[in-house]
């Protein structure tokens, strides 16, 4: 029996990073001192994590001022501050060059999200 349940241990544990792999991400290119970024932060970054969106996408924030993390060095930041790009299984799948304001901002991100199989519910 011990052989048994050590064997499905390791290999849920082995499972759960590729799980997590495949889910999809929201990377928010920034800069310090990015004007449309502060608003992005004061108008969505205090309710994103509360969203059907952040469910299928979760926020991750990379500053351009430092080095592009190894597994998004296949993706394009662009010259523009903020890019919000979303990744999955380490491809770009869409992005939003800029912030049009939280309305469009929700709206261009269930586009993304949904031709990419998800169906975030927007009230």
């Amino acid at each position: 029996m011990n052989r048994i349940t050590a064997f499905l241990a390791v290999t849920i544990a082995l499972a759960l990073p590729s799980a997590a792999s495949r889910a999809a991400e929201l990377v928010m290119f920034e800069r310090p001192g990015c004007v449309w970024c502060a608003r992005f932060n004061a108008e969505i970054a205090p309710i994103y994590g509360k969203t059907e969106e952040s469910q299928a996408a979760p926020l991750r924030r990379v500053d351009l001022n430092g080095p592009l993390p190894a597994d998004l060095a296949g993706i394009d930041p662009g010259a523009f501050t903020p890019t919000f790009v979303v990744v999955k299984e380490g491809r770009e799948i869409g992005r939003i060059r800029g912030y049009p304001g939280d309305t469009f901002f929700f709206g261009l991100l269930d586009r993304i999200l949904s031709s990419a199989g998800y169906e975030p519910a927007r009230s």
